[in-house]
């Protein structure tokens, strides 16, 4: 059994990343997955989080804000609506979604209004963790929460 997998992560202006994986935490839509090789097939849909990738070549972090990944036995393709390395640089371009995004739930019908809050509340922990150490710990390793 390999213990790595193809690994690719693009949004619709580039390709982020790309190469052997050893892991990929996953933010789903239904809670969190931890993608590996030999992993069974599925497709998820993305909420905004942060999605780790413990490469060959060490782990790397990017802000997700939607989207969908594809796991199979052989790899991990993540698509995402828009993917940011993680880092401060970028709380910017977040903030300035998460306020489109308060306005948009403000005027959403009452049957679409559970949801739009749902993303709402999911940007601002997106913000929060990228400011945030918690899903580094020691060594790489997950942080409490």
């Amino acid at each position: 059994m390999a213990d790595t997998m193809k690994f690719d992560l693009v949004s619709p202006e580039r390709r982020l990343a790309s190469g052997e994986a050893r892991s990929v935490q996953i933010p789903g839509a239904d809670g969190q997955i931890t993608a590996m090789a030999d992993h069974a097939p599925v497709i998820t849909t993305l909420r905004p989080g942060i999605l780790r990738v413990e490469m060959t070549d060490g782990v790397k972090e990017f802000a997700v804000t939607g989207g969908f990944a594809e796991i199979t036995p052989e790899g991990t393709s993540v698509l995402a609506e828009r993917a940011y390395p993680r880092g401060p640089e970028n709380r910017a371009e977040i903030e300035a979604q998460l306020e489109e995004a308060r306005a948009k739930a403000s005027e959403a019908p009452a049957e679409d209004r559970d949801a739009a809050e749902l993303f709402v509340a999911d940007l601002v922990g997106l913000i929060e963790d990228m400011a945030s150490d918690r899903s580094l710990g020691s060594a790489g390793a997950p942080a409490p929460a």
